[in-house]
């Protein structure tokens, strides 16, 4: 039986639970913001967001570079072509693939929405001065890349 002044083993004191508590409240800030002005959810923006920054990519990679569930990147891209923010194109390098990429309307939403984005960042981690927000992005970083070096266990 484990003591109940033990708090070793509380949910509150789990990093990773931090982390992800941490993570949801502020996309609820910031979602919260893009979505009352330009009716964007989260795995939306993020779809929007990796098209803006690289350009046309396949749907296997959407998925790669956001680290979301395939379903919730097909809803995504379907939301948005639907919406006429997104389009698809056959991709000439693989033909059982196409190419999605933001639309011109999709380009001015894009750059409406990143400087709504980056205000909203700046709020939130005011918090925080210069140099720690610097080294918040590195430690990120760094438990991020390693993480990606764990294989998880098999079953």
């Amino acid at each position: 039986m484990s003591d109940p002044k033990d708090n070793s083993n509380r949910l509150a004191d789990f990093l990773p639970y931090q982390l992800s508590i941490t993570s949801n409240a502020v996309s609820s800030v910031i979602a919260g913001r893009y979505r009352a002005r330009f009716g964007l959810k989260v795995p939306e923006w993020r779809v929007m967001a990796v098209l803006g920054d690289i350009g046309a990519v396949t749907q296997r990679h959407l998925t790669e570079a956001t680290l979301m569930d395939k379903v919730a990147v097909n809803r995504a891209c379907k939301v948005l072509e639907e919406r006429g923010l997104v389009e698809r194109r056959p991709n000439a390098r693989d033909g059982r693939s196409h190419l999605l990429d933001l639309t011109s309307e999709g380009k001015a939403v894009h750059a409406e929405v990143m400087p709504l984005t980056r205000e909203s960042e700046s709020e939130i981690f005011g918090a925080l001065d210069p140099e720690q927000r610097e080294q918040l992005r590195a430690l990120l970083l760094q438990v991020f890349n390693h993480a990606k070096s764990i294989r998880p266990a098999s079953h």
